[in-house]
């Protein structure tokens, strides 16, 4: 015979959290990296949103999260799409702005100041449509993140908080990032599971008060301001990731101040070697024009020959090219794939098992978005 206890139910046992993982392999991404690099000076840039797509099913694919990774599913058609609407309609907003900017300096200093704050209002929503854009192409399980809210709200909110930032001298910042995330997060959703944010201003303040602190010096001095930035990146990294949560699923972030600075340090290292190797590679092209034209390098400037030498127009041309893909590699090699590596490793995932009964819902949105954020340079995660 057999029998059971009586007494109160037990809880059930407490799931440990759950690391995050990435696998992927280096030398992989730098090969993909540089072909797009190749390929990206052969069609004259416009392979840039293939490689982007490449690079992000790269990262996405080898991220696994509880043994699976999520997959990417945009396209780079889509990306080219997008740029070329967003293009048709900046291309007369460029136009219409510089020849008003022209004018209105012309009738009162600084009057053109409104239609920078146009554009830095634009820049938002872009960033904002574009963030839309990349989760509702990112699938886990089966399961589609999407995003609702309005893209024009949110710069409204940027744009106001950003003011608060300027007329405080940036002491206004952290909160600034705590009440935007908290819009964007309460907008984005895992299938029927509502995301939120839990990170507050106060927070972020008390990690990084001493950067604020330190600013002046950092402004100041080309070697102190590599550590600060890597600092103030690192905290903002551990502060975002730590306040993620999609219903009971949270994240945790253990990522060190000093995680990133090798990182900053290495990019400069290889920018400062590959301007040398530019450098040298123009003394040479001037060498080889000068010596076509049949006259010394100092009389080949003296004569304004150089400027009509279509051979070292071209050469200087391609180098220059060269030299930015170049630099383009390395950024994407340290401060994309070397910096998802290491906020990863640092990120654990709570009560994972909250997400496992979820419902697909929400839609594809366009690369509008994107586009924007392409023709605009600005950026965000």
């Amino acid at each position: 015979m057999s029998w059971t206890p009586l007494g109160p139910p037990q809880p059930p046992p407490v799931p440990p959290p759950m690391p995050v993982a990435f696998a992927g392999n280096r030398k992989d991404f730098f090969r993909l990296v540089a072909r797009g690099a190749g390929l990206e000076l052969v069609t004259l840039g416009f392979y840039r949103f293939w490689l982007t797509t490449d690079i992000r099913r790269h990262l996405w694919s080898h991220t696994q999260i509880d043994g699976d990774a999520p997959e990417y599913t945009g396209r780079g058609k889509e990306l080219l799409i997008g740029f070329l609407v967003a293009l048709a309609i900046l291309m007369p907003i460029y136009v219409g702005y510089f020849l008003i900017g022209i004018e209105a300096e012309h009738l009162k200093a600084f009057a053109s100041l409104p239609l920078v704050a146009f554009f830095y209002l634009f820049g938002q929503f872009a960033i904002y449509r574009a963030r839309r854009y990349r989760l509702t192409r990112t699938v886990w399980r089966g399961v589609r993140f999407w995003m609702s809210g309005s893209g024009w709200l949110y710069a409204l909110k940027a744009s106001l908080w950003g003011l608060l930032v300027v007329f405080t001298l940036g002491l206004a910042l952290p909160w600034r990032e705590a009440a935007l995330e908290r819009y964007k997060m309460r907008h984005s959703y895992y299938g029927d599971l509502q995301g939120s944010f839990e990170g507050r201003g106060w927070d972020f303040f008390k990690r990084g008060w001493w950067l604020w602190l330190l600013m002046p010096l950092a402004l100041s001095s080309y070697v102190f301001a590599p550590f600060a930035y890597a600092a103030f990146k690192a905290i903002e990294w551990r502060w975002w990731l730590s306040g993620i949560r999609f219903g009971e699923v949270r994240l945790e972030s253990t990522l060190p101040r000093s995680a990133l600075v090798g990182l900053y340090w290495k990019v400069i290292g290889w920018i400062a070697l590959l301007f040398a190797v530019f450098a040298a590679y123009l003394l040479l092209c001037i060498f080889l024009a000068a010596s076509i034209d049949g006259s010394s390098i100092e009389s080949f400037f003296r004569t304004e020959a150089f400027a009509r030498s279509i051979p070292l127009i071209v050469l200087l041309g391609i180098g220059y090219l060269a030299f930015a893909l170049a630099m383009n590699v390395v950024m994407r090699v340290y401060l994309m794939r070397d910096l998802w590596l290491r906020v990863l490793s640092s990120t654990i995932v709570h009560n994972i098992e909250a997400a496992a009964n979820v419902t697909a819902r929400g839609d594809l949105a366009n690369a509008l978005g994107e586009g924007f954020a392409d023709g605009l340079d600005v950026g965000g995660f």
